[in-house]
């Protein structure tokens, strides 16, 4: 039984992906993710009583991890270096790892994948813009948290502001803390490695990153705990998106196509084999069946009998 289309859903090619379109892609998401931390720096003082009020319903909901965290980075040194050292590094090398691995090694994946971080990140910039949150360590001192990244400054490239290089602090936005993009980027990587991995290795790893990501992230008292619930939240909604963005995609690369694709000949006529035109009824180009009339004499002219009738001898 033949099957129909619906109208809307046709089935759209798949295109080959190519690694310099996709470079450019990757590079414009992690430039506008960088920018819109730059430029929504909203208010200063709002910021802060954001932080406070996270503070307080995680005080009231025993949800404070935080506090125990810091105080152990603080105190350890062999702890909060290499911790300070993860939050600094690893959201900007393992996500573009995990990307080219899939582009690579799992492409019938990689397409679905990209959607779904990118998707994330767009709906992170804009929890940064209508929520600018201060972060745990930019909170006063009686608030008992300590900047690890500020104390342990001399082990790494980074001053006391977050994790930007020394004296490059304000090319970045410090109180983009609502979501956490860095339990949401490592929950993406450790989903990616647990799916396609394929060894035992590579499904650990895709536990323990994102769990110890969330442990460093709150120990160096730069996002709370609730910050790392709404980064897994966001992934969570990309998720479901990302399907909805890529059909959308594919519509519009449909109806571009066809914008761009040649218009059909003037005359309305099917060409085949070679140009020769045929019109309804022709078997074969310029044969016709023949249409004489049984009452029609020999004398019958070749518009009457078609124009393939031999025409009588003289």
């Amino acid at each position: 039984m033949p099957q129909t289309e619906t109208p809307g859903t046709e089935v759209v090619p798949r295109t080959r992906l190519r690694w310099w379109t996709e470079l450019p892609l990757i590079l414009l998401v992690y430039g506008c993710y960088s920018a819109g931390r730059l430029l929504a720096r909203g208010d200063v003082g709002s910021a802060v009583d954001h932080g406070l009020a996270i503070l307080r319903i995680e005080k009231a909901l025993h949800l404070d991890a935080e506090h125990p965290l810091n105080r152990l980075f603080t105190r350890e040194a062999w702890l909060g270096v290499p911790a300070d050292f993860w939050y600094a590094s690893l959201h900007y090398l393992v996500t573009p790892v995990v990307l080219v691995w899939l582009f690579r090694a799992r492409t019938e994946h990689y397409r679905a994948a990209r959607t779904w971080l990118m998707t994330s990140t767009f709906i992170g910039l804009i929890g940064f813009t209508l929520l600018p949150t201060c972060p745990p360590r930019l909170l006063s001192a009686g608030h008992g948290f300590v900047d690890t990244m500020a104390q342990y400054s001399s082990y790494g490239w980074w001053g006391g502001e977050a994790s930007a290089p020394r004296g490059m602090g304000g090319m970045t936005n410090q109180y983009a803390a609502m979501p956490s993009l860095h339990v949401g980027w490592a929950l993406w990587c450790g989903v990616m490695l647990w799916r396609y991995g394929g060894t035992r290795l590579a499904k650990a790893i895709g536990v323990l990153y994102p769990l110890l990501t969330a442990i460093v992230v709150m120990g160096t008292a730069n996002h709370y705990f609730l910050d790392a619930a709404a980064g897994v939240a966001v992934m969570g909604v990309g998720l479901l998106l990302a399907p909805r963005v890529m059909r959308a995609v594919d519509l519009v690369r449909v109806r571009l196509s066809r914008s761009t694709a040649p218009a059909p000949d003037a005359t309305g006529s099917p060409i085949v084999s070679a140009g020769c035109q045929t019109s309804a009824g022709e078997r074969i180009p310029r044969q016709r069946e023949s249409r004489l009339d049984p009452a029609a004499g020999p004398d019958a002219s070749p518009s009457d009998a078609g124009e393939g009738t031999p025409a009588p001898a003289r």
